[in-house]
């Protein structure tokens, strides 16, 4: 299929033209194969299967959710206000153990609905409940995510190997399955959650799957505490004791609790950092140094954690909180400027997930976008584009939502997804998981 988008003004990206103030892209098969300014030549009207006309709509890359826990949907405002550890063992983990497949599938399915209404094309899903359930949707809904079987290794060995063995079979069924759009990593859920053989026994199957390791680190202080006292060392440094950082590509969560030395570390194992700044600041953990990691060059994207622990997956909130916050703790204007928000969200994160050609508007990149209407009143001088995405828009300003050159949201209406029925269910679900655990 061919399509035509024309009279837009394009977020590109590509930092060798970054804005397009009145341009078109021409997209084949899926793949940019052109990005313009002016008017498209007859020709491509004319060859177009569809055109569409913006009428001055901003036109960007779809926004890159790198952490997150999209299974807890449903326990979004069921518990606030309080630490990490308290949160997770008396309120979630305890309402988790009710979850059952329906519960997982309406929680996950307004999950979805939220992402695309706000522009998110591509999330990151580490959980342990119907995974392949959710694969499936997937591939029938059209968006595009690294999928991971999350393991807790507080168990007896036989019973690691058995989530381990999960695992990899999951990553083997579906890594770059559904034209492309799902991958797959390994996922050991935290340091205080597996022990130290457990992750390396992860690693090793991640090793051999070829697959990157995704974890949870150092998001809270007590973490860090508890582990230095058990161990002697602090979490990271346990793992570059036991030789696991170099070994295989890493896509660490958090990351609060971190120091120079640290940092230093996870430059020269050339990891990432997913930053969670909205979920870090509402469970008290505290804030990044994404200041310092920027400063070493570490590749930080964007992540929203669950809804559980933000209360939203809204993108566009994650980088204005982020740009913002940032600036106060540094107590400097010039930390994380608009234009680095924006690569957080979209060039940064395809990094993060291994997506190649994905995240800029771009000659042979993948045709993942959406549209803004320009006219909002807060989006006026219009001509401030990449200042107002980040520190004007809302998400409810996405009007248009595409994978793949394929159409997810049109004109504010999710396609792939059946929006009435699936607020009902959810809203049903709760209801009935909340009764058993009265």
């Amino acid at each position: 299929m061919s399509l035509l988008c024309e009279d837009v003004t394009i977020v590109t990206m590509d930092e060798n033209r970054p804005l397009i103030k009145k341009g078109y892209a021409y997209i084949e098969k899926g793949h940019f194969s052109k990005v313009e300014e002016g008017d498209p030549p007859s020709k491509l009207r004319i060859e177009a299967e569809i055109s569409i006309n913006a009428k001055g709509k901003w036109m960007l890359p779809g926004l890159i959710n790198t952490h997150g826990h999209a299974g807890m949907t449903l326990l979004r405002g069921h518990a606030d206000d309080l630490p990490l550890h308290q949160w997770l063992q008396e309120k979630i983990w305890p309402f988790e153990m009710k979850l059952d497949r329906e519960a997982v599938r309406a929680g996950r399915n307004l999950a979805l609905l939220e992402m695309i209404k706000s522009g998110t094309t591509t999330f990151l899903e580490m959980y342990h409940l119907f995974m392949d359930d959710l694969a499936e949707t997937i591939e029938e809904v059209g968006i595009r995510a690294t999928l991971m079987r999350s393991m807790i290794g507080l168990c007896p060995v036989e019973e690691q190997k058995e989530k381990l063995r999960e695992a990899a079979t999951f990553t083997k069924t579906w890594h770059k399955q559904a034209n492309g759009r799902i991958q797959s990593m390994l996922a050991p859920h935290a340091p205080y959650t597996c022990p130290i053989r457990f992750i390396e026994m992860i690693v090793e199957e991640a090793i051999h799957l070829n697959v990157p390791v995704h974890m949870h680190l150092a998001e809270t202080k007590k973490e860090v505490d508890d582990h230095i006292l058990h161990h002697g060392l602090h979490p990271l440094d346990h793992l570059d004791q036991a030789n696991l950082l170099h070994s295989v590509s890493w896509l660490f969560a958090h990351g609060v609790h971190l120091n120079d030395s640290h940092l230093s570390k996870i430059k020269e194992a050339k990891a990432m950092i997913s930053h969670n700044p909205k979920s870090n600041l509402k469970l008290g953990s505290g804030i990044a140094p994404v200041s310092q990691m920027l400063d070493k060059e570490i590749t930080v994207s964007l992540g929203t954690d669950s809804s559980a622990s933000n209360n939203s997956l809204d993108m566009f909130e994650e980088m204005r909180v982020a740009a913002l916050i940032h600036k106060g703790v540094e107590q400097s204007p010039t930390t994380l400027p608009a234009k680095m928000a924006l690569e957080l969200a979209m060039t940064n994160g395809a990094k993060a997930l291994h997506f190649e050609k994905v995240g800029k508007i771009k000659e042979g990149y993948q045709a993942d976008f959406l549209f803004i209407e320009s006219t909002e009143g807060h989006l006026q001088p219009v001509e401030h584009v990449e200042s107002h995405l980040v520190y004007a828009c809302k998400s409810n300003d996405v009007t248009d939502v595409y994978v793949q050159g394929n159409a997810l949201m049109k004109n504010r209406q999710v396609l792939t997804l059946d929006e009435e029925r699936i607020i009902s269910e959810a809203n049903a679900h709760y209801q009935r998981i909340k009764a058993l655990n009265s």
